[in-house]
């Protein structure tokens, strides 16, 4: 990488939004269904709303209305249908009929205070409400007829990509099919990923829950989980095994892919070369650069002999390798994009074993490598503070009996560490670091490791300061993981011009969450934005400082403020970045911490960045735009940025500009 990752540059020949790569719709437009059958659907599934509403306003067992979502999901997925054209053959009426009679079967059981579902084996599906937009999720679980006579084994089973997998389809299939592998006596969780993202984003997000909804509900050991996908969920499995390591005790990617310049061609003579700030937010999900993860848990790859998708684990076995870790890679001889029978069954065994095994309770040797805060955990190890986001953070930490802890570190600035309290020595505990000791910390206290200039210190508390954190380090696309609200402007905007691109990029935004995140944006105005839905939601402002009276009041009261937006923005100048530009032709995007509630963002006029022309591979389903961003709005929006992009870049580690 020729750039510093903190320098902005100043370019525009590749950076042009308009140029229209031709791509396909995601999801397709579906079929017309005829007009009685669409009517009556639509009348049966908003009655079931209907009821369950009148159900919940009255008095309820909180158990009960807990069980809401499995409910929810059944007129949900219909009316979801209806709504995007999501039906693809005339035969999924009649699977939406059935749905709407599972869901009314539901209500007439929450009546009477039951719920059979919860209980029931085989496939089932479930619901649950999502913490990022409220909206209700879906998934799926074969539940088998025995109980173990051990720890209750889960198993996450990623889905391959479907553009047609609308809530529909993914509830009439999860309601019969028990899928690829059913292991004896285990609860398989089968996420809906909220549609076909690889597992990214809000389809991350999605699984965590589904998975914690699960655990609860069946009351599985979190010490015995596998996953495990194939194709789009092959490359899921590769992510989160590479990025939450330690959730699992074995993981199996088929096929997929691992990251995103080699396998979509992104070099390729025709195609433009990304400008370098994408290039280096590959690094969040791109999996080779977090192999030296793979040693803290068995990891079994397969592939078929002859598929194409043989490249990801090719090159995750030798990226592991240059980290002196091993990965098994399983080959189906002369096979192509499936699983071949016997090799399947050879997988099968080393995935059992290890999950039957279970994670380590208190693993002697932790790794750790990771190039963003979003990232930071591995067991007893935690990254708090980063010497610089985006360049490769490593930590190697081990127990040397009798109270000792040994770490190397590179890259990485402040540590927090909780390892067993039973490893502790009579005198507490004694702290190698990099070399250094740190002399000896009493039983009991935290052990936060500070490193001041080129020393270690133990030190007591959190980081003071406005600071890169965990959930709180950008870019842009981070706010969307978790809780965030719309703030829609109600005032005169400076420019007509600049309005009508923040309102159009607003409406565009709601309609592609829907079509791809398959949620409801929260949506308030800004006179109706309070305190209190700042200090649990990230905010997303659009507009100027005319029309959105929340950016009118940060920018007006920067003064009093302890951490500024590091923006100037009038009816003349918009000043980001060291330049200056016209307010009449240029916008920020912008993610910063809120200056009002510093434990949440605010984010300008974007939500998430990859648009349409990216839909012809999840791979290039990737952060496009870095912490801030400055849009000419003399080139109209296109399929893959927002306008053209004369400049943009990252924070320091201060959310500084540099």
């Amino acid at each position: 990488m020729k750039h510093s990752i903190f320098f902005s540059v100043s370019v525009a020949s590749a950076l042009v939004a308009g140029a229209q790569t031709p791509t396909a719709k995601s999801p397709p437009k579906g079929i017309e269904i005829p007009a009685a059958d669409r009517e009556a659907l639509q009348g049966a599934a908003a009655k079931l709303q209907a009821d369950l509403a009148v159900l919940a306003s009255g008095k309820l067992a909180q158990q009960i209305r807990d069980r809401f979502p499995d409910v929810e999901i059944f007129p949900l997925a219909v009316l979801r249908a209806l709504e995007l054209d999501g039906f693809y053959d005339l035969k999924q009426v009649a699977g939406a009929r059935a749905l709407l009679q599972e869901g009314t079967s539901r209500l007439e059981a929450l009546r009477r205070g039951e719920t059979p579902w919860t209980v029931a084996k085989g496939p089932v599906v479930r619901g649950f409400r999502s913490r990022i937009d409220g909206s209700v999720q879906p998934y799926g679980v074969v539940v088998p007829v025995e109980a173990p006579a051990g720890a209750r084994r889960l198993d996450v089973w990623l889905h391959g990509r479907n553009d047609k997998l609308t809530e529909l389809s993914f509830l009439s299939e999860r309601s019969r099919s028990k899928g690829e592998f059913t292991p004896a006596g285990t609860v398989v969780l089968h996420p809906y990923g909220r549609f076909c993202n690889g597992f990214k984003f809000a389809g991350e997000t999605d699984v965590l829950e589904a998975l914690a909804d699960a655990q609860t509900q069946y009351g599985t050991s979190p010490r015995h989980v596998a996953i495990r996908g194939f194709s789009m969920g092959g490359a899921g499995c590769w992510h989160l095994a590479g990025h939450y390591t330690s959730l699992w005790a074995v993981a199996a990617p088929g096929a997929g892919f691992a990251e995103t310049a080699t396998y979509a061609k992104v070099f390729a003579p025709e195609k433009p070369v990304p400008p370098w700030w994408e290039q280096v937010l590959w690094r969040l999900y791109d999996v080779p650069g977090y192999a030296a993860n793979f040693a803290n848990r068995p990891t079994f790859a397969y592939s078929g002999e002859i598929d194409p998708q043989k490249q990801a684990a090719d090159l995750m076995v030798a990226a592991a390798a240059a980290e002196g870790v091993a990965i098994p890679h399983l080959i189906g001889p002369n096979t192509g994009h499936k699983y071949h029978p016997e090799t399947k069954l050879a997988l099968v065994a080393k995935v059992d074993a290890a999950a039957e095994a279970g994670a380590p309770q208190a693993p002697e040797e932790v790794r750790l490598s990771t190039f963003t805060l979003r990232y930071n955990r591995m067991d007893w190890v935690e990254i708090t503070g980063l010497q610089k986001h985006w360049e490769q953070a490593l930590v190697r930490a081990k127990h040397g009996g009798k109270g000792s802890l040994s770490l190397e570190t590179k890259g990485v600035d402040s540590l927090y560490l909780t390892p067993p309290a039973a490893w502790a020595g009579t005198d507490g505990w004694k702290i190698l670091c990099d070399g250094q000791s740190l002399g000896s910390v009493p039983k009991g206290a935290p052990l936060r490791l500070e490193k001041r200039g080129t020393q270690w210190a133990v030190v007591q508390g959190a980081p003071e300061g406005l600071r890169k954190r965990h959930g709180l380090q950008g870019p842009v696309d981070d706010a969307f993981q978790e809780a965030f609200v719309f703030v829609r402007p109600t005032g005169k905007a400076l420019h007509p011009g600049a309005d009508a691109w923040a309102r159009a990029e607003m409406e565009r935004a709601l309609a592609q969450w829907k079509k791809v995140f398959r949620g409801e944006v929260r949506v308030v105005t800004d006179e109706a934005l309070t305190p209190e839905l700042m200090a649990t939601h990230h905010v997303v402002l659009w507009g100027d400082p005319g029309s959105n009276k929340v950016l009118a009041r940060l920018l007006a009261n920067s003064a009093k403020q302890a951490h500024p937006l590091p923006l100037r923005w009038d009816s003349k100048e918009l000043q980001l970045g060291g330049s200056v530009y016209p307010a009449a032709s240029h916008a920020p995007i912008l993610i910063y911490p809120n200056p009002l509630a510093p434990a949440r963002y605010v984010v300008l006029n974007s939500s998430f960045t990859f648009r349409q022309g990216s839909d012809t591979t999840n791979a290039l389903q990737t952060p496009k735009l870095p912490d801030w961003a400055v849009v000419d709005l003399a080139t109209p929006p296109g399929l893959l940025l927002p306008g053209a992009v004369p400049n943009a870049g990252f924070f320091d580690e201060t959310w500084q500009l540099p």
